[in-house]
């Protein structure tokens, strides 16, 4: 169900090496459903900012994504999100930000492992 996934989500945290200390909750829907919200702390003092509506059917669904990951002085390296927004992508609603929130490039959705 969704404690397996969140499980399988905190193991590959806990088994970086570059990963200093991690922080990471799941606020239940249903026994398949739930919304996981982490922020992951790198060694390098940058940081990975992620939250996932899933639902486990025969397999994971996300029905909604954001990773949000920013340098040790907090600017913006990349967000990876479905937000609806840039209809002109081929990979809509799919797409990644590379900095700024004017670069907008088409993407396909990454997981967190």
């Amino acid at each position: 169900m969704i404690e397996a996934y969140l499980q399988s989500l905190l193991n590959a945290i806990a088994a970086s090496p570059i990963v200093r200390a991690s922080n990471v909750t799941l606020d239940k829907r249903t026994l398949r459903a739930g919304l996981i919200r982490g922020d992951v702390y790198f060694a390098d003092d940058s940081r990975l900012y992620f939250r996932e509506l899933v639902e486990v059917q025969a397999t994971v669904v996300r029905r909604m994504y954001s990773y949000h990951y920013q340098d040790a002085n907090a600017t913006t390296i990349f967000r990876y999100d479905d937000t609806p927004h840039h209809p002109d992508l081929s990979t809509f609603p799919h797409h990644k930000h590379t900095g700024s929130e004017a670069d907008v490039v088409a993407s396909t959705p990454p997981d967190l492992p």
